[in-house]
């Protein structure tokens, strides 16, 4: 005679195993693509001094942007990106330290103020008043090289590495005189919170 207690029993273990198989299968499936997933950016200290090497990768730079400015074209944000750290590497500044100071001058490539889009100047050198705009450049690549060489000299005695481009670097003496971001303040410009915006972004940029 068939027990029917029984038949429930073995049917509600068959249950059991199947669906303990279904959550073993998923978790394989989590673990295999968390193998071939990339490692998430980790945050990094931010940096006192304008010489150095900048930690942000490519694509950080990139996010930051159109993050913060959502219309702004890709691939114009990619480009800048690529200019500031292949510019920055050549005469040993970080990139990441230019690259924040240039969201802060351009309000993350709004511009919006004296300084318009199409005069490649990505902060603000010789913009002064209505009379006085500032600095234009021939291209993207000119005036970011411009605004690395600005800064290398505020930071560092050594000679520029690449031709001179910037034609305000001649005014900044001494050479050297503002090796820390903290120092642009009252030199770079005359807002005495200068420094910190900048380092504040960096902070935005690595969390």
């Amino acid at each position: 005679m068939n027990n029917p207690i029984r038949h429930v029993r073995m049917g509600a273990s068959a249950l059991a195993f199947i669906v303990l198989g279904f959550f073993l299968l998923l978790s394989s499936c989590a673990t295999a693509v968390s193998r071939h997933a990339p490692p998430p950016e980790k945050p990094v200290p931010v940096p006192e001094r304008i010489m150095g090497t900048g930690a942000a990768s490519h694509e950080r730079l990139v996010r930051f942007l159109l993050s913060n400015n959502p219309g702004l074209d890709g691939e114009y944000a990619r480009a800048i990106a690529h200019l500031y750290q292949e510019e920055a590497a050549a005469e040993g500044v970080n990139a990441d330290v230019a690259f924040s100071q240039m969201c802060v001058e351009t309000g993350f490539l709004r511009f919006g103020g004296l300084v318009t889009p199409d005069m490649n100047n990505f902060c603000g050198l010789g913009s002064i008043g209505p009379g006085q705009r500032g600095n234009s450049f021939l291209d993207a690549r000119t005036g970011v090289r411009a605004h690395v060489q600005h800064l290398k000299a505020y930071a560092s005695a050594e000679p520029l590495a690449l031709p001179l481009v910037d034609p305000r670097y001649r005014y900044v003496t001494p050479k050297g005189k503002a090796p820390l971001i903290v120092a642009l303040a009252g030199s770079w410009a005359s807002d005495p919170q200068y420094g910190n915006k900048i380092l504040n972004m960096l902070s935005r940029l690595y969390s």
